[in-house]
């Protein structure tokens, strides 16, 4: 993709595009709003691909797609928010455990993914927002809707919480 081979970014988009639309609609009910970030995320894959710096440095495509992702998402509900229109409300948390969820805990597993399983909904959206998405205090409140002492407590509640279960 770097070199600009069209085949390449076809494979990316075509891998990729089914999970990054789940997780964008997981954080965001406005259909239009997830298409509009998708499309934002790729087309700044496109030209940015050259400036990835690969695993060599520790990172992965899919978590640098990701956090693309992440914050353009954030930057459309900044923009949304400064024209005055309230966000849409996030998806509802399913009865049943999400993929990612199950992903989430079958990766940490153990002792950690039992305390992660056992925490508040709650709790865990703003954990999982923070740490494994690597989003701000700030962003994190901007995508699930709430104020920043909010996320602020519940991350201090979720540390505390995993803290104990793993003492």
């Amino acid at each position: 993709m770097a070199r600009g081979d069209r085949a390449a970014f076809e494979e990316l988009y075509r891998r990729t595009s089914p999970w990054l639309a789940v997780r964008l609609r997981r954080r965001c009910a406005d259909e239009q709003m997830v298409a509009e970030v998708m499309q934002e995320t790729y087309l700044a894959v496109w030209r940015a691909a050259g400036s990835f710096a690969g695993s060599g440095a520790g990172g992965s495509a899919v978590g640098w797609l990701w956090t693309i992702a992440a914050r353009r998402l954030v930057d459309a509900f900044r923009r949304r928010a400064h024209h005055a229109e309230p966000p849409p409300a996030a998806a509802p948390h399913p009865v049943a455990p999400a993929a990612e969820e199950e992903a989430l805990l079958a990766t940490v597993g153990g002792d950690v993914g039992d305390a992660l399983g056992r925490l508040a909904p709650e709790l865990r959206d703003v954990l999982r927002a923070m740490v494994l998405d690597g989003l701000s205090v700030r962003e994190t409140a901007v995508v699930l809707g709430l104020p920043e002492g909010t996320v602020k407590t519940r991350a201090r509640r979720a540390r505390i919480a995993m803290r104990e279960a793993l003492a």
